[in-house]
């Protein structure tokens, strides 16, 4: 197996940098769907952009490349030992060719280990089959979605749908609340695997396995087929949208697999992956480890290049003037930030700075290393790369899930003089206060679009606190033309709450039984 490697390698960065077909023709379905001129049509148009541009520019769709999943179909004799030895070579040398993100962190001590490599990554599952060829399955699924997964142990009492009991019903009633519960926070539109049955850890297993079914398959057992068609029709009158923006598309896909349980037990467990499903691949030949074939259709084969250039053409003929966006340039003032107001779009340009986790806590109890009155920061990890010359250059950046530093970043606000916090999905009600009383507001970016907004940092001016890790550094971005919208201004206003009261009473409404 000589060619295993090179691969293994090969479809890492197929994943991460080219979607899937199936996948691509679900979010053209979507942009037929969805209203014109809306925010959520919008977002679909540069999500469609941004899977272009990551196909061109062969760099990582979204900067979150996950948690790298394998699953390997061998043959009886296959030596699993070398093959997994050339899966961790693959994974270490595309985080290094900046295909994959460094996402392999100590929980204990937060050291990034700066290749992908540690105990528990990657994940690899082995299961030899009858077959003589060997198939290597791979799933990109960031932590944004990830953090959206969750389980329910029926019978139960879910928000909004009322009594879940052990039956049909009780399951349609789960998902169904999974994904309200998402909202915007996973990058909707989105797609969910749901696993029914099985122990907490099984049954979580057999959810995320159901993404690897492909996107336009039909389920062949009645009663499941019945769920996924209830919940694609029903979860799309939620007027959750893209992003949490509200509109006609909220999930792109619902796939429903089910396994033997306890008596004791009834798990309904869902895995939310987001619009950047990254999943592919490969079935080789089992003697040179060379690729025979793809399992999913590859990305090229439904381009997204005419409706690029269709964009690009739009945006030069259009005046200023008529594009509704409101050009801030750092640092802003107060005034500046009172004068907006949910649903403007607004272009940022001058320095902007990358903040998450660790920054947020380590600056609860320190000083900044620079003047931050005035500034922007954004919850973004990169994706980075340095160039012969020792100089850095961002790679992709999109939005990180805000709702993390929702514990600190009303103080942060407070203390520093921030004036615009950029991520996805929104904020609470501490983070609208803050914003109200300091004269701040909060600028939704569309999630996963990294490489869209990557055009848009012209320089690196400087980084601090690389010892939290690549993704977790402060960086010091020399920014032109990056757009977002508003959707928490300084009055108390929030698109994120409007649109969930609005969810919610739409959920409450389908909680009649259906199945019986």
């Amino acid at each position: 197996m000589q060619h295993f490697y090179q691969s293994v390698y090969d479809l890492i960065v197929e994943t991460s940098t080219n979607l899937p077909g199936d996948v691509r023709r679900a979010v053209q379905a979507a942009q037929i769907k969805e209203d014109n001129g809306t925010r959520s049509a919008l977002s679909l148009s540069r999500i469609a952009d941004n899977i272009h541009m990551a196909e061109t520019n062969v760099s990582p769709i979204c900067q979150d490349t996950g948690m790298p999943t394998f699953i390997i179909h061998c043959p009886v004799g296959a030596n699993q030992i070398v093959m997994k030895k050339h899966i961790l070579e693959a994974v270490a040398n595309a985080t290094k060719a900046s295909k994959l993100r460094t996402n392999s962190v100590d929980s204990l001590t937060g050291a990034n280990s700066g290749d992908n490599l540690g105990p528990g990554t990657p994940v690899i599952h082995f299961e030899q089959w009858e077959q003589g060829d060997v198939e290597v399955k791979l799933i990109l699924k960031g932590g944004g979605c990830e953090n959206k997964n969750i389980q329910y142990s029926l019978p139960a009492d879910l928000e909004g749908v009322g009594k879940a009991g052990r039956d049909l019903d009780g399951i349609r009633k789960c998902v169904m609340h999974a994904v309200y519960q998402a909202q915007g926070q996973g990058c909707s539109a989105g797609f969910i695997g749901v696993g029914i049955g099985g122990d907490r850890t099984s049954g979580y297993e057999l959810a995320k396995h159901q993404l690897f079914r492909h996107v336009d398959d039909v389920n062949p057992h009645p009663d499941l087929r019945k769920v996924e068609e209830y919940v694609m029709e029903h979860a799309n009158t939620l007027g959750i949208g893209t992003m949490g923006f509200g509109g006609q598309v909220t999930l792109l896909g619902c796939k429903v697999g089910v396994m033997n349980r306890l008596p004791a037990s009834f798990f309904v467990s869902v895995a939310y992956n987001c619009w950047a499903f990254r999943r592919q691949g490969v079935i080789l030949n089992a003697e040179t480890g060379e690729i025979n074939g793809w399992s999913y259709p590859r990305g090229e084969e439904v381009s997204f290049k005419e409706a690029f250039e269709a964009s690009l053409e739009e945006a030069k003929n259009t005046p200023q003037e008529e594009r509704r966006e409101i050009v801030l340039t750092t640092p802003i003032s107060e005034e500046q930030i009172r004068s907006l107001k949910v649903g403007d779009v607004v272009v940022i340009n001058g320095t902007m700075h990358t903040g998450r986790d660790a920054l947020h806590k380590y600056l609860m109890d320190h000083d900044a290393p620079i003047d931050l009155n005035g500034a922007a920061i954004y919850h973004c990890g990169p994706v980075m790369a340095k160039d012969d010359a020792g100089e850095w250059h961002v790679k992709a950046a999109g939005p990180t899930t805000s709702i993390r530093e929702e514990p600190y970043q009303g103080d942060i606000i407070k203390k520093f003089g921030i004036r615009a916090v950029i991520g996805k999905g929104g904020m609470g009600p501490k983070t609208l206060a803050a914003l109200k009383d300091h004269g701040g507001v909060y600028l939704n970016a569309i999630g996963g679009a990294a490489q869209y907004y990557a055009q848009c940092f012209k320089k690196v001016e400087g980084v601090d606190y690389m010892e939290f890790g690549i993704p977790e550094a402060m960086w010091h971005l020399e920014t032109e033309g990056f757009a977002a919208i508003v959707t928490m201004d300084s009055h108390g206003n929030s698109l994120h709450a409007d649109v969930e009261k609005n969810s919610l009473e739409k959920l409450a409404a389908l909680k009649e039984p259906v199945f019986k």
